[in-house]
């Protein structure tokens, strides 16, 4: 059955490919035996550099699930995630992640994630893209009154 759904995967994939909607990655994402979500790379089409598959898969069983908590549910994808992607996985709580081509198969053909990750070990102010700390004060009486909220939800 795990084949089933990579193939549905792998078959999305092709479509965002042919369809010129984005790079070639679809996703899939199963909670008991049935697809709950799916989704392929829709960056060009929809010019949303975040559409990439994983996270249209998400959203989509999100909204067939009526939950922002995926726990119980897995995901299958064409190539491995792209750093954005796995922490959106790991947001949503889902269970496991199978994977078609590698992070290395999808750097050969022009998507190359190790740049990322590169970023992600430097401290802050030693990054590319230069980060800034703004009004931290008037921003932290927001955290303290979310904080205060009675009839918050927890996630």
């Amino acid at each position: 059955m795990a084949e089933q759904f990579m193939r549905r995967a792998i078959e999305l994939s092709r479509k965002a490919m042919e369809a010129g909607d984005g790079g070639p990655f679809g996703a899939v994402i199963v909670q008991d035996g049935k697809i709950v979500g799916e989704g392929w790379n829709q960056v060009i089409v929809t010019k949303d550099p975040t559409a990439h598959a994983e996270i249209v898969a998400i959203r989509a069983a999100t909204r067939s699930l009526d939950s922002f908590n995926l726990n119980g549910c897995d995901l299958y994808t064409s190539a491995h995630p792209c750093p954005m992607c796995l922490g959106a996985i790991y947001w949503a709580r889902i269970d496991r992640i199978n994977y078609a081509n590698s992070g290395q198969d999808a750097a050969a053909i022009g998507f190359d994630d190790e740049f990322v990750y590169r970023q992600f070990m430097r401290l802050p102010q030693e990054r590319l893209v230069p980060e800034v700390q703004l009004l931290a004060k008037e921003a932290r009486r927001v955290f303290d009154d979310y904080i205060a909220k009675l009839n918050r939800v927890q996630y």
